[in-house]
């Protein structure tokens, strides 16, 4: 018996890479003449491909918070970008600022589109990117965004918004290629009046979608540094991250692993 499970385990850890080890790197690009600047995730050591996944920040941009969900990913066997939307170095002092930066592209949903595009691409450029196993997450300002790259028709396997604007003035008018997952605080009065609009819009484009509520969570659920006054309409709620970031999981698990036939 003692002979077979030790044999068992140098099976199992033959499985598993042999010098398995979190890489990071910080990634200059552009779109057009904008310089931008993203950060990858990933565990190395390798030597099969692994599904892609593109971080979209919230609308303060591009920071700590976006690159710690890329890491996140990277220690679930996922290579990760965080995608930066506003500019090398642009990030908002306060929420006044983020409004204004965020703004611009509420305003201009092509240009959401491409810099998000832009992202992606770095992304597939990446080690261990399985190009047909590509996804996207986004928070707030970055729940628009992925939602606004499914809507365009993106070949993305899925797409996830955490707490994301749930309107659009481009709604989706042909089934998208990616499966639709939005994680939304029942409570989140910011995006509540965007909800019935989404609801239908998803039904009209034949969309493979789901649209999970926490109660008691209002907007940016996700987020320690908003807080916990749920009176201010921002707040952060542990079990809501917990919850939304295992239905993230569950979610890609299931579309990767072709569960659905995607």
């Amino acid at each position: 018996m003692k002979k077979i499970l030790l044999a068992s385990l140098f099976a199992a850890a033959a499985c598993l890479p042999a010098h398995a080890l979190m890489k990071t790197k910080v990634v200059d690009y552009k779109d057009g003449d904008t310089v931008l600047q993203g950060y990858a995730a990933w565990e190395d050591g390798f030597k099969d491909s692994r599904p892609g996944i593109l971080v979209v920040h919230e609308w303060k941009g591009h920071g700590p918070y976006a690159r710690k969900r890329a890491e996140q990913l990277a220690k679930l066997g996922f290579t990760a970008f965080a995608v930066d939307m506003y500019g090398k170095g642009v990030y908002a002092k306060d929420h006044e600022e983020a409004g204004k930066l965020a703004g611009v592209f509420f305003n201009d949903r092509a240009l959401m589109r491409r810099r998000a595009l832009a992202g992606l691409e770095q992304l597939k450029k990446l080690p261990f990117v399985e190009q047909g196993k590509l996804g996207a997450i986004g928070y707030c300002f970055g729940g628009t965004t992925v939602l606004e790259l499914a809507r365009a028709g993106t070949d993305l396997r899925g797409v996830v918004s955490f707490h994301g604007n749930l309107a659009t003035p481009s709604p989706a008018t042909e089934k998208p290629k990616a499966s639709i997952l939005v994680l939304h605080g029942a409570d989140d009065n910011f995006v509540n009046p965007g909800v019935p609009g989404f609801i239908e819009e998803m039904r009209k484009s034949g969309a493979d979608w789901q649209l999970v509520q926490y109660g008691g969570a209002v907007h940016s659920f996700t987020v320690p540094e908003a807080g916990t006054d749920t009176a201010k309409g921002m707040a952060y709620n542990k079990d809501a991250d917990k919850r939304s970031w295992e239905a993230m999981h569950s979610f890609f698990d299931a579309l990767f692993s072709e569960r659905f036939g995607k």
